[in-house]
């Protein structure tokens, strides 16, 4: 039976370099080929670590791979290492280890076997190397999912030390989700499987931030088939896919917004329509089938149209019913008030801004020429421009592109231009205050919108449209014209001409207390001079009170005529037939209406 002093004498004689180590990382014992080789002498190894005789780069794979490895495993294979001489010269070793336990099961030794490699060895070692250093994320593990080795690119991504990872399964590092995915046998599943591309996986570095990745492997397989190693390959797509979900939210909001503009689109335009069913052009008079024989004419050419007449005429009415009439019917209608910009916000309002462009602009905003691309641009008051801005303004309807104030990109536009005014072009030409070659590209078809006065009827006609209209706002019962009254209207000159009539008969309509029109206390100056007896009885305010109404009997009077129209359309709001239509107001206003008068149809609860 060998003794202690057998073992030793075995170990030290050898043919293979051997190493026993204590517990503590130091030399126990070296034996004679190992100094032999190595041109030491074993009293001065003995006591010392390995790091005093490997080069730097060996020393830094034994303290923070190797002995960590060591400890989780119990031994090593085919771990490189390179020693040095007493002279200088680098023997490169394939080393393995194992460590013994005493029958109690404590730390006894170390003993480690170092063979020094072939050309083929040192190739393979050489490519070891190259492994670490590559640029790119890569780990490998062996057939139960424990971490081989990683380069230093993935222990830069994830934060880690080369000793905090080697021997760790993997799973370690996974993000909570995908651990639960890879738990229990299914990780070993998937490297028996082999090889894979482009799985996505989350993974967690040491300050605990979350790294999108896409990974791809190649596996190894062993004498019998079983896969022993896997390569793994990652990249890092956490930023793309943040990215992308930045552009999903993006896309969706848009999207979002696009629903919201056609819905609000949606509701102008029957606002629209609305409105120009209140406004519609009235009358038969000569003036105006003149004039709208000319709005026939050019509303289905792209021909641009100058609007000229007094204020107050309804040129605004004049340029929807051209926009309504043309192809460009289902594109925007977009209007322009050019007395009411402010001078140094010209440019901004009709062509817009990039954000920064000056001080106020804090985010981008888009122009009228570019809102109403596909459309119409009604340009009201347009000699109120002033005369140093209107070469910006002659440029885009030359050349139909302009660019945004504080941006250099051109953009183009393809926009029909209704020009309004109340005053004389021409004469503003002679005295230099509008250009003529401007003058001339908004003229090329002028319509004259014939003022209040030269129409003739179509006062009384106008004047009756208005009170229907407004007394169905008001919740009024219809009141109508006396021969009389049509008489004054017809005498007066309206020098405010549509816009002055429509607000006298609406003062009327609040001012007259009962079924009777007090027109003359809304405008002193319809009063005839001399009043026959009956006018008399319309004009003296009555004595007794009994025709004027209280507040409270105004509002029962709406609410008895608001259930009137609501009965007679089968409680219908909206709609064709509907309450509101029957009312000549909004649907939205007599819902408003129905919820604060509390109105209820008979047999809800």
């Amino acid at each position: 039976m060998l003794d202690q002093n057998d073992y030793q004498w075995l170990f030290r004689k050898a043919p293979t370099m051997a190493t026993s180590i204590s517990e503590d990382g130091v030399y126990l014992d070296v034996n004679d080929a190992f100094v032999a080789r190595l041109g030491y002498e074993r009293s001065e190894m003995v006591g010392r670590p390995p790091e005093d005789f490997v080069t730097p780069a060996s020393a830094r794979q034994i303290a923070e791979e190797y002995r960590p490895a060591l400890r989780r495993t119990g031994n090593l294979e085919n771990k490189p290492i390179s020693f040095v001489t007493s002279t200088g010269e680098v023997v490169d070793c394939n080393t393995n280890a194992i460590v013994e336990y005493d029958t109690a099961g404590a730390y006894m030794r170390t003993i480690a076997m170092h063979s020094e490699i072939t050309d083929q060895a040192r190739a393979n070692f050489k490519y070891r190397q190259l492994y670490r250093s590559t640029p790119a994320m890569l780990h490998t593990v062996d057939g139960d999912g424990l971490i081989i080795t990683v380069t230093d690119h993935w222990l830069q991504k994830l934060g880690y030390t080369r000793k905090e990872v080697v021997g760790r399964p993997i799973t370690d590092f996974f993000s909570e989700t995908d651990r639960e995915r890879y738990a229990g046998s299914r990780l070993k599943a998937l490297i028996r499987d082999g090889d894979f591309n482009n799985f996505e996986r989350q993974m967690v570095t040491r300050s605990g931030e979350v790294l999108d990745l896409v990974t791809s492997a190649i596996s190894h397989r062993d004498a019998d088939g079983n896969v022993d190693r896997m390569l793994v390959a990652s990249k890092d797509v956490t930023e793309r896919l943040r990215a992308e979900r930045r552009l999903r939210q993006t896309l969706a909001e848009n999207a979002r917004l696009r629903e919201e503009l056609e819905r609000e689109r949606d509701y102008l335009r029957e606002e629209v329509n609305v409105a120009l069913n209140f406004g519609r052009i009235v009358g038969t008079s000569p003036a105006l089938q003149r004039m709208l024989k000319r709005v026939e004419a050019v509303a289905d050419t792209p021909a641009s149209v100058l609007l000229q007449g007094e204020s107050g005429v309804g040129k605004e009415l004049v340029a929807r019913a051209i926009h309504t009439k043309s192809p460009r019917r289902e594109g925007p209608l977009v209007k322009v008030n050019c007395a009411s910009i402010p001078k140094e916000l010209f440019e901004s309002e009709f062509f817009g801004h990039v954000k920064g462009a000056f001080t106020g602009a804090h985010r981008d905003r888009v122009g009228r020429f570019q809102l109403a691309d596909g459309g119409t641009i009604f340009l009201d008051e347009v000699g109120e421009i002033p005369l140093e801005l209107q070469g910006k303004l002659l440029r885009v309807l030359q050349e139909s592109e302009f660019e945004r104030v504080g941006d250099d990109v051109t953009r183009s536009v393809d926009v029909r231009v209704i020009a309004a005014t109340n005053r004389d072009l021409e004469k503003l030409i002679v005295d230099g205050e509008f250009r003529e070659d401007l003058f001339y590209r908004l003229s090329v078809f002028p319509v004259d919108v014939p003022p209040l006065r030269e129409r003739g009827d179509d006062i009384v006609q106008l004047a009756q449209h208005f009170l229907a209209q407004t007394c169905r706002d008001f919740g009024r019962e219809q009141l109508s014209l006396t021969q009389a009254q049509a008489d004054q209207l017809r005498r007066y000159d309206w020098p405010g001409n549509v816009r002055e009539l429509k607000n006298v008969i609406e003062r009327a309509v609040i001012l007259s207390p009962g079924n009777r029109l007090r027109l003359d206390l809304s405008m002193p100056e319809l009063a005839p001079s001399a009043a026959t007896p009956a006018q008399s009885e319309v004009a003296t305010p009555p004595g007794d009170g009994h025709d004027i109404l209280t507040e409270t009997e105004m509002r029962d009077l709406q609410i008895r005529n608001t259930l009137s129209a609501l009965k007679q359309s089968g409680w219908r709001v909206s709609g064709a037939g509907g309450a509101a239509e029957l009312l000549g107001v909004r649907p939205t206003t007599l819902a408003d209406r129905i919820r604060s008068w509390g109105i209820e149809k008979p047999g809800r609860r």
